[in-house]
């Protein structure tokens, strides 16, 4: 690795260069030059002077005050996050799907599968997704971010050759497992990659792409799914993975990661072209980079990190927590049973019809939070979003209490699972949708982000698991209302974690959130009024 001279600072220490990815050590110790400290007067950190290939030479004036763009951040962070339209592509096949093969008429098996059977369908993605999140965390650490997020086109192909060829309705538990491994891939390395890319300015926006990019398959499968045939809809969703890498096979790969195995010119290239700048205008910004990763690595970094070092465990139990919540809000078992749902609720609405308009609603839900949660922070939407899914989850187990335990009319409210469910699917897809992934791009330093992230998704999968496999049993031993209200208490306890617990990330350094995790006051300084205390 080339060295770096006459560092004094790293992430967060001038406003102006923060950037989200810098690693810290595990005790969060601010960073000391004693080993680069040969030029403290002329450094990286100097206005005027930085170093080149060795060699301190005086900044040109163009370089010191270059003026860059977010806007190939905005490209890179979309095309890695068509990795999600291809994830929810494969979340959404399952309930347009569903029909044909629990009738007769276009069904590859031959004859219809049963209740129990549907239910495995849709809960093997989970433990594909449990497999495959260690497996995308380790292959992220050896081969790069966007080697790994390509190499997602190997899951996914084979998840649906064996989707297209399946004659047996154990060949599609096989298929949804291998996609539950291709799943895994986009949403252990996606928030990796983002968070990586993003300066401090635009962090929170990239980070919330990947909800918004899982609607979009979504509303893709329900659109296509019920109009087409077995064949062809599984054709449609197999193509999605193929346009992905044509296009994220053109992206950089992070700057961070090309510094850590020691390619300089790379990632000052791939830094150049980030931020729309030139080469030399971006070299301070990878000297502070390299600098603190040397720092971080100064300590070997083991996997009992995560449990030994407060901030690591405070920053793991917290991110679990979210990506529990966010399962535990009954969201997968609406997006895998939307269809059924409708049906027994007795909706005026086509099932088809109903299922493509809460699509719509979650798409443009999505789209929403990238535009504000870099204004309002992440706790605020957390808490818009819990209540609204409190007050939806409680309306529609209302219904069916009514419906189904008093055998009451309910004709003169038939209106109300469809806006529940809208509602539902946006308020979530405002907060608890896609936060929990950024928060976890943000939390972690970048010595233990991999490894922090394949826990964090397998907590998460295994709770969708445990969701949509028995919420079935539940239904048919308490009653269809029963999962709607459990769901809704789920949603109050996650509110009443936000608002006492969980810590705010806004705008701050990975340094700083690592230093409130700690429990200590942040160690970085402010100059010239621009910090954030």
């Amino acid at each position: 690795m080339p060295p770096t001279h006459g560092h004094e600072g790293k992430e967060g220490r001038y406003k102006e260069y923060a950037y989200s990815p810098v690693p810290e050590s595990p005790s969060s110790a601010v960073y000391d030059s004693t080993t680069l400290g040969k030029y403290t007067e002329f450094g990286t950190g100097s206005p005027s002077y930085r170093f080149r290939n060795g060699v301190l030479e005086k900044c040109r004036v163009p370089e010191m005050t270059e003026k860059g763009s977010t806007l190939l951040q905005y490209v890179a962070a979309a095309a890695a996050n068509l990795c999600c339209v291809s994830t929810g592509a494969m979340l959404g096949w399952t309930s347009p799907i569903q029909p044909k093969l629990q009738g007769l008429t276009d069904n590859p098996l031959g004859k219809p599968i049963t209740d129990d059977e549907n239910s495995w369908m849709g809960s093997l993605v989970a433990v594909g997704a449990m497999i495959g999140s260690f497996l995308a965390g380790y292959l992220a650490e050896r081969w790069g971010r966007k080697k790994t997020l390509l190499s997602a086109v190997v899951p996914f192909t084979i998840g649906w050759v064996l989707v297209a060829t399946a004659k047996v309705v154990y060949q599609l538990y096989a298929a949804r497992i291998v996609l539950g491994i291709g799943l895994a891939f986009a949403f252990t390395v996606v928030p990796m990659y983002c968070g990586e890319i993003a300066e401090i300015s635009v962090r929170g926006a990239l980070g919330s792409f990947l909800q918004l990019f899982v609607t979009l398959g979504l509303l893709y499968a329900y659109s296509i799914g019920p109009y087409v045939s077995y064949l062809v809809f599984w054709i449609f969703c197999g193509i999605l993975p193929f346009i992905f890498f044509g296009v994220f096979m053109t992206m950089p790969e992070s700057p961070y990661y090309l510094l850590k195995i020691g390619h300089r010119e790379e990632a000052v290239q791939a830094l150049a072209r980030l931020r729309s700048k030139s080469p030399a205008s971006v070299q301070k910004e990878a000297d502070e980079m390299q600098a603190a990763i040397e720092e971080a690595f100064r300590e070997e970094v083991n996997f009992t990190d995560l449990f030994t070092i407060k901030a690591n465990l405070k920053a793991l139990i917290y991110t679990c927590l979210l990506a529990s919540f966010q399962q535990l809000s009954g969201i997968n078992v609406v997006l895998f049973y939307m269809g059924d749902i409708f049906v027994s609720a007795k909706s005026s609405l086509k099932s088809e019809v109903a299922t493509i308009i809460v699509a719509i609603v979650q798409t443009c839900a999505s789209a929403v939070t990238p535009l504000v949660v870099d204004r309002l922070g992440r706790k605020i939407l957390l808490i818009f979003s819990g209540v609204g899914e409190i007050l939806t989850m409680g309306a529609l187990g209302l219904y069916m209490y009514l419906q189904d335990g008093l055998h009451s009319d309910v004709s003169g409210i038939s209106f109300l699972p469809v806006l529940s469910l809208v509602i539902f699917i946006s308020t979530y897809s405002v907060g608890w949708g896609p936060l929990p992934w950024t928060v976890m791009g943000e939390m972690f330093s970048s010595t233990v982000k991999s490894k922090a992230s394949g826990i964090t998704v397998c907590i998460c999968w295994l709770m969708s698991f445990m969701t949509t496999k028995f919420s079935s049993n539940l239904t048919k031993s308490f009653g269809t209302w029963v999962p709607y209200w459990l769901f809704g208490v789920f949603c109050l306890i996650s509110v009443l974690f936000t608002i006492f617990v969980l810590p705010e990330t806004k705008g701050k350094s990975v340094q700083e959130i690592q230093d409130e995790l700690n429990g200590v006051k942040s160690s970085i300084p402010e100059f010239g009024g621009s910090g954030k205390k």
